[in-house]
């Protein structure tokens, strides 16, 4: 059992202060993105990767130093510590779980959707999420129990999701689905993804087999803010192999608190239990709220929906 034990009050008092250190770390990006776009070297990829190493390390030390000034008690995982060779067990006690920059190449090329996500791991699982995009001002948080809220630059926070009373989902083919193709572009992996892809967009009718003609797909290049796109409601669905848990840690409980379902790989139970095997899964998927029907209760429906998904898509391991 873990030595520090956290209260509803305690956890909106660590969600306030996370929240203004999101912000802090926001300007930070910025500042790096801004740097990048004015570089003028000769080799402009080469400083591109430097500046990102360089801001995502100074981000990541940012926040590392002012939760542990703050909460020496707890415990930290960063993707830039696992990255130098640290990878944590994860314990009972509280421990954030920090992506300092999701959305790296997003934030090399100024496309706006890079964000800081900022996760609190407690007995094992997500009970705190913040995610803040510094380029369009809109940060999203949660804590278990608590409800899910987006701000979006001076406006009051809004419940999520959007939508209220939440809409139906009747079918994928109505479905606007995230995916994303990762870092790893191996034969192997960009076939997998490909014809994941083409079944879930194509059209039965003209021969595409196990075809769902989905309304169509998107790409953000964040797995955090594609959790977010779906609490929010913008997104029904949101699929991805090769995650880790800093990618997702904040974005798993804004989109539980948001009513969504959240789910691991194929074989994983449908309990919207995001445990440590999940967290370290590296396959993951979220459906948004769905609203009831006469003959179906929402969360029947996300239930139904995720075993078609799986068995429309392939099913492949993550290097």
């Amino acid at each position: 059992m873990a030595n520090v034990q956290l209260t509803q009050t305690e956890l909106q008092a660590i969600l306030n202060y996370t929240v203004a250190l999101a912000r802090e770390a926001g300007l930070l990006i910025l500042e790096g993105s801004a740097k990048i776009r004015s570089s003028g070297a000769a080799d402009v990829k080469k400083n591109s990767v430097d500046l990102v190493t360089e801001y995502d390390v100074a981000v990541e030390r940012l926040v590392k130093d002012r939760l542990s000034e703050k909460y020496p008690d707890f415990k930290f995982i960063g993707e830039e510590s696992f990255a130098a060779g640290s990878r944590p067990e994860l314990t009972d006690e509280p421990t954030f779980c920090v992506d300092p920059i999701d959305g790296t190449t997003n934030f090399i090329h100024g496309f706006p959707y890079a964000c800081i996500s900022l996760g609190l791991i407690y007995l094992k699982r997500p009970v705190l999420g913040v995610i803040y995009n510094p380029f369009l001002n809109q940060l999203y948080s949660a804590i278990l129990g608590g409800g899910a809220y987006l701000e979006q630059a001076s406006l009051p926070a809004i419940r999520l999701p959007l939508a209220n009373p939440p809409r139906p989902l009747p079918s994928l083919s109505q479905a606007l689905i995230g995916i994303e193709w990762g870092s790893d572009r191996s034969l192997e992996m960009v076939e997998k993804k490909g014809e994941s892809f083409k079944r879930l967009a194509g059209d039965p009718a003209t021969g595409v087999v196990k075809g769902k003609m989905a309304h169509s797909l998107r790409s953000l290049g964040s797995a955090a803010l594609n959790y977010a796109l779906v609490a929010q409601g913008g997104l029904d669905i949101y699929w991805e192999i090769g995650t880790w848990p800093w990618d997702i840690c904040a974005g798993v409980i804004i989109a539980q608190e948001a009513g969504c379902f959240v789910a691991g790989g194929r074989d994983a139970p449908l309990d919207n239990d995001v445990n440590e095997r999940v967290l370290w899964g590296r396959k993951h998927f979220v459906i948004r709220k769905i609203g009831d029907t006469e003959t179906e209760k929402g969360v029947d429906a996300q239930k139904r929906l995720i075993k078609e998904f799986y068995e429309t898509v392939e099913d492949f391991e993550p290097k």
